[in-house]
């Protein structure tokens, strides 16, 4: 290679880079990019899509800051600028506003929903009246006067806005100072206060979500059967995750199947929640208080079961899923009735569930037994044992638990999916009588202030941890009572169960690390330090989320697993790597064995790491329709997730139309004339880079 094209290879690999950093530089000037933004993506079952999608390339919209439903013509029909990017705070994201938005699409390039912490005045739900009405026990051929919530509307205030599908982008704007940036573009270039249409440039927003998935899962699946490449590209995903389990008594948990001679109580809460947007989904009341409230009991049954252990296993299960169609207890059972869980349906004597137990508004917890199966007299008789249980263990509690209608059937519950499989005696306790009495139920609202967990302005964060609010106290009793049932359900004594007792301490600490801040001392202590990636500053997110390999597990599910791990295990003093190899011997088949980091001592950074030993397991919680690919399946939860390639939100100036074509004008006639520019000069060449050259004989 001569001097010269070196020359010319580095001036053009700087021209390159400083062309490169040009326009780096100016797209950050054209637009600012929106970090904290959440959208809404696009759900699948077996017969439709729901959720919300845009364009493959984005939807560009002027923005509109809605400040009341009056205001919402402008958009609909008088404004001068369509497509529009609505922007509303939370009071009016309701169904009448979306559904008028969704109506005239033509006019609505998007919508971006300002999600302010404090919760609204009002309810909202949007989930239907009637959860999970098609995958419960209650269906026409069970006993059509109980099916599709025809006694109980469970849900009154659901109004089924997470099952529309859009047909736009909807985000939610987390972050205030992002808020005020938009709202603060929009007053400076698109407001129109004077009654006047806005002048050009104006304020807009473009939002990007487009969903790869289409129709419904069976197409969706049918479409990833299909993909045989080399790199297979998957249009979506079956939700699913990973059920939690142990039991008093460690189960062989190799030898699938029947355990003869074994008799199960099993205990259960659910572990999932779900809103409007993805991913977010803080599940206080529909989740949180149900299985801290489990957590707790079991903690508080780990002593009393080793001293004097009860006749009965009692098997604690939290199940993930449950929001969309139960797929964690689906799965369980169908892996009982398969002989492909530790026990099966046989070994099961009855079932305590653990609901929503968080918001009282009497004096009152509610007892929900199922009437169908209680006219069989042995399921009647058992279930009237679990309720006195129950009831005498509610002795100077500051609650009573009492019965609602004999006519009232379950209220959405994992315990349906048993009884589905056959009549087992179970009983929910929840803190609603009938319709629910969370306001919230399955929204971005249901969270620590809707549970009235606050805290003195003055405090540390770990003082807030250890500080005993109402609800931690309120939860506490539920926990006792809830304990000290399950132990004389599994033949326990009375004497033995009366010194029964939940810590509120424990129960603090756990209701601060789930709805405030993950990143706590207790946390900390129970997981091992690869796992600290885990805890942030934020609560943990309850949505189930996407299948996952056994490695990669939903954080609330792993935090869990620790902690029942923890609250229920025994400490082995021996070191990490021996822990580590105890997995690998027979014991393995009775106990798992995790190396937790400790807490760290007083005035040191150092912590004392141990082993524990537990019988706590993880078990797949993906519905057993995509084992089966029956995608179509009237069982089981067919539910998926689209898959996408960018989630983003920016907002920028845009020209009139007129000067966007004048511009696009000049620019083609900039191309053109360099076209014949450079066509005319290469013609000529010849003429005007020659130059006299001597003659190739010349001699000096």
């Amino acid at each position: 290679m001569d001097l010269l094209s070196s020359k010319w290879i580095i001036s053009f690999l700087i021209c390159w880079l400083f062309n490169d950093v040009s326009c780096n530089s100016v797209e950050q000037k054209i637009y600012v990019v929106l970090e904290n933004t959440v959208p809404c993506v696009r759900l699948l079952n077996a017969t439709h899509q729901i959720g919300c999608q845009s364009s493959l390339s984005g939807d560009v919209g002027v923005i509109h800051v809605l400040e009341s439903e009056d205001n919402l013509e402008w958009v609909l029909s008088t404004g001068p600028n369509p497509p529009y990017m609505v922007v509303m705070d939370s009071p009016l994201f309701t169904r009448q506003v979306m559904m008028k938005l969704k109506n005239s699409s033509s006019r609505v390039a998007g919508v971006a929903v300002v999600g302010r912490n404090p919760s609204p005045i009002e309810d909202f739900s949007p989930h239907t009246t009637c959860p999970n009405e098609n995958t419960g026990v209650y269906s026409d051929s069970y006993d059509s006067t109980l099916a599709h919530c025809n006694v109980t509307v469970w849900n009154p205030r659901g109004n089924g806005l997470s099952y529309e599908d859009f047909d736009f982008p909807i985000f939610s704007l987390k972050d205030d100072n992002e808020t005020e940036v938009i709202k603060q573009c929009y007053a400076d270039h698109n407001s129109f206060a004077t009654g006047a249409a806005p002048e050009y440039p104006l304020c807009a927003m473009q939002l990007f979500s487009h969903m790869h998935a289409v129709t419904d899962t069976v197409t969706c699946m049918r479409r990833n059967d299909i993909n045989l490449g080399i790199s297979p590209e998957y249009v979506c995903d079956p939700l699913g995750d990973f059920n939690v389990w142990g039991s008093t008594k460690p189960l062989n948990s190799t030898a699938k199947g029947h355990k003869e001679g074994q008799s199960v109580v099993i205990a259960a809460a659910r572990l999932d929640g779900r809103s409007f947007f993805w991913d977010v989904a803080p599940g206080a009341e529909g989740a949180v208080s149900g299985f801290v409230t489990l957590l707790a009991a079991a903690h508080a049954l780990r002593n009393v079961t080793q001293v004097a252990e009860p006749n009965r296993t009692i098997l604690y299960a939290f199940f993930q899923g449950e929001a969309f169609d139960y797929i964690g207890s689906s799965r369980m059972v169908y892996e009982m009735e398969k002989n492909q869980f530790a026990i099966d349906l046989d070994n099961v004597h009855s079932v305590l569930e653990v609901g929503q137990v968080g918001v009282r508004s009497g004096s009152n917890l509610w007892l929900h037994s199922d009437p169908v199966s209680r006219r069989n007299s042995t399921v009647n008789d058992t279930v009237s044992s679990l309720i006195t249980n129950l009831q005498s263990s509610a002795t100077g509690a500051n609650f009573s638990l009492v019965e609602p209608d004999a006519t009232q059937p379950l209220p959405p519950s994992s315990f349906q999916r048993f009884l589905r499989a056959r009549q087992i005696p179970g009983i929910v306790i929840t803190d609603h009588k009938s319709a629910f009495s969370n306001r919230f139920y399955e929204s971005m609202y249901d969270n620590a202030a809707y549970l009235n967990l606050t805290y003195p302005p003055n405090l540390t964060p770990e003082e807030q941890q250890v500080f005993l609010t109402d609800t931690a106290k309120a939860l506490t009793e539920v926990a006792t009572v809830v304990a000290r049932a399950l132990y004389k359900q599994a033949g326990g004594a009375e004497a033995q169960a009366a010194s029964i007792n939940a810590e509120p301490q424990i129960v603090a600490q756990m209701l601060y690390g789930f709805l405030v801040q993950s990143n706590n001392s207790l946390f900390q202590a129970i997981l091992p330090p690869e796992l600290n990636i885990l805890l942030t500053s934020s609560p943990p997110d309850y949505y189930v989320g996407v299948a996952q390999s056994s490695s990669q597990v939903r954080n609330a599910t792993r935090l869990v697993q620790y902690l029942l791990a923890n609250l229920t295990g025994t400490a082995f003093n021996i070191s990490q790597v021996d822990c580590h190899n105890q997995n690998d011997t027979e014991s393995k088949h009775m106990y798992s064995y995790l190396w937790v980091q400790g807490e760290a001592p007083f005035n040191s950074t150092v912590r004392e790491g141990f082993c524990v030993r537990s019988s706590v397991r993880l078990s797949k919680a993906v519905s057993p329709a995509f084992d089966l690919h029956e995608y179509n399946s009237k069982d089981y939860s067919t539910w998926t997730e689209s898959r996408w390639k960018l989630i983003g939100a920016r907002i920028f100036l845009v020209a009139s139309n007129d000067l966007q074509m004048l511009t696009l004008g000049v620019g083609v006639g900039v191309l053109l004339a360099s076209l014949l520019l450079t066509y005319v000069i290469s013609s000529k060449a010849d003429i005007l880079f020659s130059s006299a050259r001597e003659p190739t004989n010349a001699t000096y």
